[in-house]
């Protein structure tokens, strides 16, 4: 289901989180789940996996990573606040040590000239370290686009690893 470089990134981000002793959480929109699934596909994968929040909407950012509504009125879900937000709620509540988030216009639909389709924002928050943000506009269809997400997530967890 994944592509092999894809899975590469995955099977590094497990190896490393392993290592360190580091544990990782997803909260995910516009990927709906593709990251945690990424992960899991991977055996073994428990050791440094344990949970994932599939917020699409934006009731769920709010009420599952408790991002301000305000925040998301002010900003739009398709944003470095609701981003940065979305990871670091994650990591406050559980017991990881690592989040990664996303949320972003896969399309075909909903892009404006402001925030275009392939926007996506990436953040990745760990415990006691500065909450690492990436805005990137992808070029693809609907699936290209959330898997470019995917990768894209991967490889901050692995910034954040260090």
């Amino acid at each position: 289901m994944y592509p092999s470089d894809i899975l590469d990134i995955a099977q590094r981000v497990l190896d490393s989180c392993d290592q360190a002793g580091l544990t990782v959480i997803t909260a995910e929109s516009c990927t709906g789940g593709l990251i945690a699934g990424c992960l899991t596909s991977i055996p073994g994968s428990s050791h440094v996996f344990e949970r994932g929040y599939v917020t699409y909407a934006n009731k769920a950012k709010s009420e599952m990573l408790g991002v301000p509504e305000a925040m998301i009125a002010k900003h739009g879900a398709v944003s470095e606040p609701v981003a940065r937000a979305m990871a670091e709620g994650a990591l406050n509540k559980t017991p990881d040590t690592i989040a990664v988030a996303v949320t972003g216009i896969a399309g075909p639909g909903g892009g404006t000239p402001e925030k275009p389709v392939g926007l996506v924002h990436i953040a990745a928050a760990r415990v006691d370290t500065r909450t690492y943000h990436e805005r990137v506009v992808l070029v693809g269809d609907r699936d290209s686009i959330r898997m470019q997400t995917v990768a894209k997530a991967l490889s901050a967890v692995l910034l954040q690893i260090g």
